[in-house]
């Protein structure tokens, strides 16, 4: 698919990276105590700026395929491996739990010119390297327990397009509407 401005590869992805670090930084996801804040339920920011993000996307992609600009087989979707999901979860949310970022707004951070996401940064880069050097002798756990072979969300659960994009919104009403009820919602006042 080459719609809208007819670019692909490295250049596309710079633009959508650059556009989405923005977002990021606008939704006050730069900052590493909003993320462990979401970790202990008392922010729920970070839930509201990705899951908008989930909606639009979702619902983006929904319309352009009414509309005949694409179709569901012309995006890559991964086969999950759980044994590599598993493991991936738990150093990402190690991380995520003692530095305050995950990948994207450890960028996004250091980006920003903040001490600790450039910190995050750089032992972001550390552990993509020492995971290479020992993805060859791993190779047999990453692959292991196969899960669901390519399937979107609709797929996997048998139901159509519009049904999971109702099911979406619901679990976002659903979300704003217990933390706002239950006081979780106050905002923590994040120093920059």
């Amino acid at each position: 698919m080459t719609f809208p401005i007819e670019w692909t590869g490295p250049v596309s992805g710079l633009v959508c990276g650059v556009l989405f670090g923005y977002v990021l930084q606008r939704g006050g996801l730069g900052n590493g105590c909003r993320l462990t804040a979401q970790l202990r339920l008392q922010d729920w920011t970070v839930f509201n700026v990705m899951f908008t993000a989930i909606l639009v996307a979702a619902g983006g992609l929904y319309v352009l395929e009414l509309a005949g600009y694409m179709h569901t087989s012309d995006i890559f979707i991964p086969t999950t491996y759980l044994w590599a999901t598993l493991l991936g979860g738990a150093l990402i949310g190690v991380g995520m739990g003692l530095g305050g970022y995950c990948p994207g707004t450890s960028v996004v951070g250091a980006a920003a010119g903040r001490i600790d996401g450039m910190v995050f940064f750089v032992g972001l880069i550390v552990g993509v390297v020492a995971f290479a050097g020992i993805y060859t002798p791993i190779t047999p756990l990453m692959n292991a327990a196969e899960g669901p072979q390519a399937q979107t969300l609709g797929q996997l659960l048998g139901l159509p397009p519009w049904a999971v994009l109702i099911l979406l919104v619901g679990v976002a009403v659903s979300v704003w509407w217990l933390t706002r009820r239950s006081g979780t919602s106050e905002a923590i006042t994040c120093a920059d």
